[in-house]
């Protein structure tokens, strides 16, 4: 399972299962879960954990220091959770000391070639980031979020769940949860409702979703309005209740 070209140090933990390809390099503080398979040229390095049944390709770059100039060489991480698939090229970097220390990606992630995830990043489950998509430092994903390919995130943005990003967007500001965008910079263009279709949201939960994307981008209201009719619309529709509390916290403001 081991090529006998890869260098991997002695106080690496590699569980059951492990594949290694072809002149990869695995550091000293990395553990890796059973069944992930490691392809030829990779090189994983820093304080990194990868859960069980990944599949990382060839020539990526997991665990790298941060691209920061205030890093000093703090013992930072980098945690990856199970059943992700990382392509061509991809880099991830740990975490600094001027945020939460980590930089994470949680499960059943689909991410393309090219794509690069900076420090102290937190992407959820169940997302598709196509190739080229770009995150800056700080930046927060949701669950089942999609960025189309060339998208690039600012740092400090969030991206709710189950939004969704058309190809060559770039968002300067926080994309709330089940809205559609694209364009440089972001402009909305609807809800996912063919995500959230296939996600099983009821009818019912659509045209609520429907009905706040309009009081806050269709009606001409000021967002604090919007917000506040959004909050009083979530106490009878559960699904709004991800919206009303994204955009309440929203710190960057939001895409509108």
């Amino acid at each position: 399972m081991i090529h006998p070209t890869a260098i991997i140090h002695p106080d690496a933990r590699l569980a059951e299962g492990v594949s290694v390809g072809a002149y990869s390099v695995i550091g000293a503080q990395v553990e890796i879960g059973a069944g992930t398979r490691i392809g030829p040229h990779v090189v994983i390095e820093g304080h990194t954990r990868i859960g069980r049944d990944n599949e990382i390709f060839q020539f990526c770059s997991i665990g790298a220091a941060p691209q920061d100039k205030k890093y000093d060489e703090e013992p930072t991480r980098l945690e990856i959770g199970d059943r992700n698939t990382i392509r061509e090229y991809c880099s991830f970097n740990v975490g600094t000391a001027q945020d939460a220390g980590v930089t994470r990606v949680g499960n059943d992630n689909w991410i393309m070639a090219y794509v690069h995830v900076a420090h102290d990043c937190q992407v959820g489950d169940h997302t598709i980031f196509a190739n080229n998509a770009t995150l800056a430092g700080h930046v927060h994903v949701g669950d089942w979020a999609i960025l189309g390919g060339f998208t690039g995130v600012h740092q400090f943005v969030r991206v709710g769940a189950h939004a969704f990003c058309g190809v060559g967007t770039v968002l300067l500001q926080d994309l709330p949860p089940y809205v559609t965008v694209s364009g440089n910079p972001a402009k909305p263009h609807g809800i996912n409702s063919e995500g959230l279709k296939r996600r099983g949201y009821s009818s019912d939960d659509l045209r609520a979703i429907k009905r706040a994307y309009r009081l806050l981008y269709r009606e001409g209201r000021s967002l604090e309005d919007a917000r506040t009719a959004i909050a009083e619309a979530a106490g009878e529709c559960a699904a709004l209740g991800p919206l009303s509390d994204f955009i309440a916290v929203s710190n960057r403001g939001i895409v509108r």
